[in-house]
């Protein structure tokens, strides 16, 4: 049987009844023949008397049985319906609706829309529009017109993707693809005790925080934007961001402005919910995000955030408690993780 996940690591995720490992791995206990997920409220059995399993399947084929009181085949039945669900959204021509995924995976509607918001991080329509943004923004790198490039990302007429696409892409298509003509992307440096900090921000949003860089790298990617300095503008935006650099936790709803993959997105997410002064493992957020076993891509989305401290990846650590890698430097991220009471 081949193990997907670290024992010790699974053997303190059940003892802390960590949530984020349902579905991951399940424990069985000799002694009593039933098998559990890590959450179950169930008083904890010694480890010289546990088994760990990577599905239901194996722990059953082994003898067990499920536990009445956490129902652990429930979430390996749930964690098939989101997949099944996903793959149904990808492949489809055009939009489904929620009761027709709920309908074809067997669940309620209300149900499903909620387990697939646990599991995924995001609604089966936000998942379905970050797909269509996604194919879109591909689209309008090969087609010449912005019409064949709707068509191609599998909206089914012109208008159904101008009722999004502003609150998608933070700016109009024809705008994107030409480099950001037409939108304005104002900028400012502020100083901070960790070093000069560069943020820049759309109307919708920030779209851009990093230590030690310039508006040169918005030029690369929105050659045709209008790039300005920020002013009084961005003055009150840039100084909740710097508060969030110099006292964490002042400011945790920052308005941004930022498009990735359904994926990506869904781990960004997954990164804002975390609260000051904790910290997550790179396969805590695979995890969290309905994808247990994408933890180096976990680790690349983290990698691919571009506003940093509002969408905080200094929050998530290797699964033995070391800190990482960040883009900033290891010593910020240590600064930043002591500022919110973490210790190395």
């Amino acid at each position: 049987m081949s193990i997907a996940f670290d024992p010790d690591q699974a053997w303190a995720a059940f003892e802390a009844r960590d949530r984020s490992w349902d579905g991951r791995v399940f424990i069985a206990v000799t002694t009593t023949g039933i098998y559990c997920r890590p959450s179950c409220p169930a008083r904890r059995p010694k480890r010289e008397n546990v088994r760990l399993f990577p599905d239901v399947r194996s722990a059953e084929a082994a003898g067990f049985r499920a536990c009445m009181r956490c129902k652990p085949d429930d979430v390996a039945r749930d964690g098939v319906a989101v997949a099944r669900a996903v793959a149904m959204i990808e492949n489809a021509e055009a939009p489904l609706s929620l009761e027709a995924l709920a309908r074809a995976v067997g669940y309620a509607p209300h149900h499903f829309h909620r387990l697939f918001k646990r599991a995924t991080g995001v609604t089966p329509a936000a998942y379905a529009r970050a797909l269509r943004a996604r194919r879109m923004d591909d689209a309008l790198e090969k087609e010449t017109r912005v019409t064949d490039a709707i068509y191609e990302a599998g909206y089914s007429a012109p208008s159904r993707f101008y009722e999004s696409a502003g609150d998608r892409l933070g700016m109009t298509p024809s705008a994107w693809k030409r480099g950001g003509a037409g939108v304005t992307i104002r900028w400012t440096i502020a100083d901070t005790t960790l070093g000069r900090l560069f943020v820049a921000a759309t109307d919708k949003g920030l779209c851009r925080v990093s230590f030690d860089e310039d508006s040169l790298a918005l030029t690369k990617r929105f050659p045709n934007a209008e790039i300005v300095p920020g002013g009084a503008a961005l003055a009150d935006l840039a100084a909740r961001v710097v508060a969030e650099v110099e006292t964490p936790g002042r400011y945790t709803d920052l308005p941004v402005d930022v498009q990735g993959t359904a994926f990506q997105e869904a781990v960004w997410q997954a990164l804002r919910a975390i609260p000051p002064g904790e910290t997550r493992s790179y396969a805590q957020i695979a995890a969290a995000v309905g994808r247990p076993g994408a933890v180096r891509a976990a680790g690349t989305a983290c990698g691919a955030n571009n506003v940093a401290i509002a969408i905080p990846c200094h929050r998530v650590q290797r699964g033995d408690g070391t800190m990482g890698g960040y883009a900033y430097g290891v010593e910020r991220k240590r600064v930043l993780r002591r500022r919110e009471g973490v210790e190395d």
